[in-house]
């Protein structure tokens, strides 16, 4: 958000095929009026000569916007008091508590791109001095904004949203976030995506305390830490689970010193990887002793309507969730392809119940994952990918479970039951296998390795699966390494061969795909 994009503008006069038109107006220089009984179409103004006012236009939003986004924009610059949303033209009118906040809203996005869903939005003042809604037709808004309201002056639902309370100035541009409930990965690019819907992401260190993954995310201006936590701090990232809690830190800056999968500085690509877990600067770890150790007492909770209302505007990275999380591969080598191959390969990214491969189309098989966002998560890794010298296709499938043969039925062992298998990786709500998920690459994560085996050892062993190992590096402890193979197609085959393969004396062999290189 570093410059206005060229379609993006604040005060720019409108040409008149963008002109409004609709049952939504009543008069064209006083009030906007939203009351459903009006047909006329009349067309309103706003322009750079509009005088200021307290009515924010807001253009070219994207489709299924919320209230709570487009509150969210106004939020930092003060009271937010009215909202009507135009979802057929794309465009909302925000009304704040005074004619001071408007002001500072428009000088500050006139100078930084506004954005919801990383889409550059239109912000102008309006002709109009205050919006009247009616309430029969703007009811969803309305709890919306009552529920901002509630949670942003620490009442209740039914706090007054008439009075003028504005917001004190953030404090500092890091938040300090905390994950709850943590049933799926939530990793530091997830985070990025997330919070840099608000603005310029500068510097993420995550880290592990209290059992809890947490993060701190530095923002460029603490007007953008302020709207991500009014926005964000509650809402689940996935469905159901892995909910925000977020605080101001009472840093203000990130020391970063490693840029890897815990730690991120945006502003310096320049920076070593480190090895293994990079250490917290000394500033930083003093200054989370002084943090409040739980966010959840310092917050004021929703109530059930404040909830539902806010769950309206929840950030869910899944476009499909809830059971049934059914997936489609094709294009597989039949002569090859086993369910175990595929129980292993999918196994990486989600918890494999079934896995059926088609007896009239060998070349296709149906996966069914533990649920909707495991199945997107592996859609989204190993379609496109290499597996026994075939690209393969993954895409959601319509049915909603995978159907064992009937008893008795001999289908050649083309469906396997993988339900109470030991080896899922997800069983356990919160394991750091959540934080270590990542696309297929050549440089595989091996764990669980026992002390007697040599690197020569572990050379042989993934030499032995057809491909070629360009580089190796044992972690400190010897029990994890870090293997290279020549190609990702190399390091698919090596995984699906060779997780859980046994290297005696109990210990079974953990591989994974890694995002570092060697």
């Amino acid at each position: 958000m570093d410059g206005i994009a060229s379609d993006v503008a604040v005060g720019v006069k409108r040409s008149s095929d963008e002109l409004l038109s609709g049952s939504l107006y009543n008069s064209p220089n006083s009030s906007v009026t939203a009351n459903g009984s009006d047909s006329k179409k009349l067309r309103v103004e706003d322009s750079m000569d509009s005088p200021p006012s307290r009515v924010i236009h807001i253009r070219k939003l994207p489709n299924e916007v919320s209230e709570t986004e487009v509150i969210a924009l106004g939020l930092p610059f003060g009271k937010v008091t009215n909202i009507l949303m135009l979802k057929g033209k794309n465009q909302a009118f925000l009304e704040l508590g005074t004619e001071e906040a408007a002001i500072t809203m428009v000088n500050y996005y006139t100078a930084v791109t506004p954005q919801v869903r990383n889409v550059p939005v239109f912000i102008q003042y309006s002709n109009h001095k205050e919006l009247k809604t009616d309430s029969a037709l703007n009811q969803r808004a309305q709890a919306v904004l009552q529920a901002v309201s509630a949670v942003q002056e620490g009442g209740s639902p039914s706090s007054d949203t008439a009075s003028e309370s504005v917001l004190t100035p953030a404090p500092s541009p890091v938040l300090r976030i905390i994950i709850d409930n943590m049933f799926y990965p939530v990793t530091l690019d997830v985070l990025q995506q997330i919070f840099s819907k608000f603005g310029t992401v500068m510097k993420i260190i995550t880290f592990t305390k209290n059992n809890q993954f947490q993060a701190l995310l530095q923002f460029s201006d603490p007007v953008n830490a302020q709207q991500a936590k009014l926005s964000l701090d509650g809402q689940n990232i996935y469905n159901s689970c892995c909910t925000l809690r977020i605080d101001f830190s009472k840093l203000v800056n990130l020391n970063v010193k490693y840029n890897n999968d815990k730690s991120r500085d945006y502003t310096r690509p320049e920076l070593p990887a480190g090895d293994g877990q990079p250490p917290v600067d000394p500033s930083v770890a003093a200054a989370l002793n002084k943090d409040s150790t739980s966010l959840l007492g310092a917050i004021s909770p929703l109530s059930a309507a404040a909830a539902a209302a806010a769950a309206a505007g929840r950030v869910v990275l899944s476009g499909h969730s809830g059971p049934g999380g059914v997936l489609l591969v094709s294009n597989l080598n039949e002569e090859m392809v086993t369910p175990q191959s595929l129980f292993t390969l999918f196994g990486v990214y989600g918890d494999v119940q079934r896995v059926k491969i088609l007896y009239n189309k060998k070349d296709s098989a149906l996966i069914q994952m533990s649920d909707g966002n495991q199945a997107q998560l592996a859609m989204s890794h190993l379609n496109g990918q290499k597996m026994y010298g075939k690209i393969i296709r993954v895409t959601l499938s319509k049915h909603q479970t995978v159907q064992l043969p009937r008893e008795g039925l001999d289908d050649q062992g083309l469906t396997k039951d993988f339900t109470s298998s030991p080896l899922h990786r997800f069983k356990k709500p919160g394991s750091k296998n959540f934080q270590n998920i990542f696309p297929p690459s050549a440089t595989l994560h091996l764990s669980n390795i026992p002390e007697s085996v040599t690197e020569d050892d572990l050379r042989l062993l993934f030499s032995n699966s057809g491909g070629t190992v360009k580089a190796f590096k044992f972690f400190q402890d010897r029990k994890m390494a870090l293997l290279q193979m020549a190609t990702v197609e190399e390091a698919i085959q090596a995984l699906i061969d060779l997780h859980n393969y046994d290297m005696g004396r109990g210990h079974r062999l953990r591989v994974s795909f890694s995002k570092s290189t060697i």
